[in-house]
């Protein structure tokens, strides 16, 4: 087991006084057997009224709501977590599913559906040609090892770019400009992964990177895969391999834009700035 302490602070600053509309807060680690919260701080200014919920992906989400009118909007959370996925290897893969191709049961299949939708006829065309190079139809191999060959081509083929913009890169966009962030790899990976008939999901969260502990870092995103008998199972491509322990996952979505860490609205005639710092390190 290992300990982590996630530091996440975002900052609105607003040229001049706003009305805050809701705001909606995916900062709360999953939790299951691999994962546990030891501590959870949210500090919000100004004063906010906050209700939780889970939303349909069973993400924790919380909405805080605001009474007085501000110049600058403040979010920090401050979270422990224990994570025990040290051997994320050590999972058995129905028989049925541990070579590829194979169809999912038909129980999986209804309620996979959301995570198993193709992109439009132009983006599969795309990608069944850039799949090509890694797989080629008629060709057996086990489905854990495609999987990973998938991750490893966007790791090995494809430029690394911190982009500041928000949104997300189309697949197209990704392999025509040869570079992307960590969101646009995972989008990219599961279109991909769709393509090939397995269901597939985004997944917000953070990264502990050792060598950066100390410095001001920022989210991360990945992509799960759903293989019979394994449950979802993290894939990486901006690292090449599949997720660890080092990976805190906090929101999944089916849609890779569905899961920004905050997202909301204000009401007033003033310019924004945003100002985010986070720290993830080993306790």
């Amino acid at each position: 087991m290992k300990r982590y302490k996630i530091i996440h602070r975002t900052y609105y600053n607003y040229s001049d006084t706003v009305t805050l509309g809701a705001q909606h807060l995916l900062l709360r680690p999953r939790e299951g057997h691999d994962l546990r919260i030891e501590s959870f701080v949210l500090k919000i200014s100004p004063d906010a009224k906050i209700y939780w919920h889970r939303d349909v992906e069973g993400n924790s989400v919380a909405i805080a709501n605001f009474s007085s009118p501000t110049q600058q909007l403040t979010i920090e959370s401050e979270v422990i977590i224990q994570q025990y996925n040290e051997s994320p290897l050590d999972f058995i893969v129905a028989d049925y599913a541990i070579n590829y191709p194979f169809l999912y049961s038909k129980s999986d299949q209804f309620l996979l559906s959301p995570y198993r939708v193709l992109p439009d006829q132009k983006t599969r065309e795309l990608l069944n040609n850039w799949i090509f190079n890694v797989w080629k139809s008629g060709e057996q191999v086990q489905t854990y090892t495609l999987l990973q060959r998938l991750a490893k081509t966007v790791y090995t083929t494809l430029s690394y770019k911190v982009r500041e913009e928000p949104g997300v890169q189309t697949a197209e966009q990704t392999l025509s400009l040869g570079s992307g962030s960590c969101r646009d790899f995972a989008l990219l990976f599961m279109e991909a992964v769709k393509c090939l008939g397995l269901a597939a999901r985004f997944v917000s969260g953070y990264l502990h990177a050792p060598l950066m502990s100390n410095q001001v870092g920022s989210t991360h995103a990945w992509a799960e895969v759903y293989i019979p008998g394994g449950g979802w199972k993290g894939f990486d491509p901006t690292i090449g391999d599949i997720v660890g322990t080092d990976h805190i996952p906090v929101a999944v979505s089916r849609l890779a834009e569905a899961v920004p860490p905050i997202s909301g609205s204000f009401a007033g005639f003033a310019e924004s700035k945003l100002d985010v710092g986070v720290w993830v390190s080993a306790c």
